[in-house]
């Protein structure tokens, strides 16, 4: 397993295709330095006595010790622990903890690539596995590339007025493959060293060209990664630890790029697209029910303790809103449980999260998380918003004032209700709590999307019958 250090080591020898505000930058550059904070989290996690144990586990292709991030899950205590070091890992990076996307995409290519070869006669899952193997030995961070840019919503990929909207195969070699398009909303794009690209959508006969899914190196000649960065405000005198960590996102810009067919898991195969697509999303909503309910733990913890603060900590309102995030937190949580105990073995040995938990986990925390930030906002009143700029508490003329007017607890320090106020602020107010609010509602699949994902493998007739008998209807 490699350090942090290492890997920000290695990071610095891929070729640099990275953008960021119409520049071309280095994955070095210091705008990313917040990011790479919660990548780091993920490595140092390893010599962290009370992480280890989640994070550390056999690799299932040789039996040395990794990474779990590098794991495809080989049990349902292994759903379990995934689960459980997300939420524990996000506690120390105040949200995101990144690096799921590449775990996640590997489970899936996992189970789909050998579900193909058995109904096809290819051989993709064993390029799967040396891929595996190659990912583990290197402990990679890998990006999940699945949301393709889409075009006109009305019309499906082989209907759209420009084809690349989905991307495509648009030459097949006796090598390898081309391809061509682009994908959105890729975590840790800048930063990836490996790109797992999987289909985002179910597809028609008309549409095997679309039908692709494959791994290739960041840094590959074609491909491009324009970025999008967002981190915490910058400390000036009041350092802390949730101030120093951001999220970074690309869009993946695949311009006729060369894939070997030893890196290709899928191509052509369009029965499969629905199947590879919807995994990996079970995957992530299982993974959002760790890290979820870890910043519902964050808001609920912010709420109380400035509730406490501003001398209202047993009003039977905040008592009531804060029992609401206890129970947000612990449904979520729960149906992430449910979801790894009801998991079943795939055909790779892989095992699936049970999709209607996964999914109606998912689907509890995306409609709630604006809700959960209004709680934080009603108890914490107006001050976040408004509070003045870091260097006035520290000016002669000012800072007196200003530590004297923050004072509400006479038993909290003037400093500690600066900092909290702050970091309320932070939270809530910044550039990068408006990306958290959204990536709480569409990370991993809207909440339409676990509606339609939940309805269409839901025994419906069952509880019909149920509801007949009790009825005495016999027909």
């Amino acid at each position: 397993m490699r350090t942090a250090v290492q890997y920000y080591e290695d990071i610095g020898k891929l070729r640099n295709n990275v953008y960021v505000s119409g520049k071309k930058v280095g994955r070095h550059d210091p705008i990313f330095e917040k990011s790479l904070n919660v990548i780091r989290c993920t490595f140092n996690a390893v010599d962290d006595p009370d992480l280890r144990p989640l994070v550390v586990v056999k690799s299932e292709v040789d039996g040395r010790e990794i990474n779990r991030f590098n794991h495809t899950h080989r049990s349902v205590q292994d759903l379990l622990n995934k689960q459980e070091m997300t939420r524990k890992l996000c506690w120390k990076s105040g949200s995101c903890i990144q690096r799921c996307m590449g775990t996640d995409a590997l489970n899936a290519v996992g189970v789909v690539s050998r579900e193909i070869d058995e109904a096809k006669g290819t051989e993709y899952h064993k390029n799967f596995l040396v891929f595996l193997k190659h990912f583990q030995e290197n402990d990679l961070i890998g990006n999940a590339a699945q949301t393709d840019v889409k075009g006109d919503r009305s019309k499906r990929p082989h209907e759209q007025e420009d084809l690349d909207l989905y991307l495509r195969v648009v030459e097949k070699r006796s090598d390898g493959i081309v391809v061509r398009g682009a994908k959105a909303h890729n975590t840790t794009g800048p930063y990836a060293e490996e790109i797992i690209v999987l289909p985002t959508r179910a597809l028609t006969k008309e549409e095997g060209a679309w039908a692709v899914a494959f791994a290739i190196p960041a840094d590959t000649e074609g491909i491009k990664l324009v970025c999008r960065v967002s981190s915490m405000r910058e400390r000036k005198h009041l350092s802390a630890p949730g101030s120093e960590f951001g999220m970074s996102d690309s869009m993946t810009i695949f311009d006729d790029v060369f894939i070997p067919w030893e890196r290709v898991f899928m191509c052509g195969e369009w029965e499969f697209g629905a199947r590879m697509a919807l995994l990996f999303a079970n995957y992530h909503r299982h993974t959002y029910c760790g890290c979820k309910p870890a910043v519902t733990d964050i808001i609920m913890g912010l709420t109380a303790l400035v509730a406490d603060y501003n001398g209202i900590g047993k009003a039977p309102h905040v008592v009531d809103d804060i029992s609401e995030l206890m129970i947000l937190a612990e449904l979520v949580f729960a149906a992430g449980i449910a979801a790894s105990v009801k998991g079943k073995e795939s055909l790779s040995g892989i095992y699936e999260p049970a999709f209607i938990y996964s999914n109606a986990g998912r689907y509890i925390a995306g409609e709630n998380i604006y809700h959960e930030y209004e709680i934080l906002a009603k108890v914490a009143g107006g001050f976040p918003a408004t509070i003045p700029f870091e260097d006035d508490w520290y000016s002669e003329e000012t800072g007196d004032l200003l530590h004297k007017y923050i004072m509400r607890n006479p038993s909290v320090s003037a400093e500690d209700q600066h900092r909290l106020f702050r970091f309320i602020s932070d939270y809530s107010c910044s550039a990068i709590a408006g990306v958290y609010q959204y990536a709480g509602v569409h990370g991993g699949g809207s909440p339409i999307m676990e509606k339609i994902g939940i309805r269409t493998n839901y025994d419906l007739e069952l509880r019909k019958k149920i509801a007949k008998n009790l009825a005495g209807i016999k027909s």
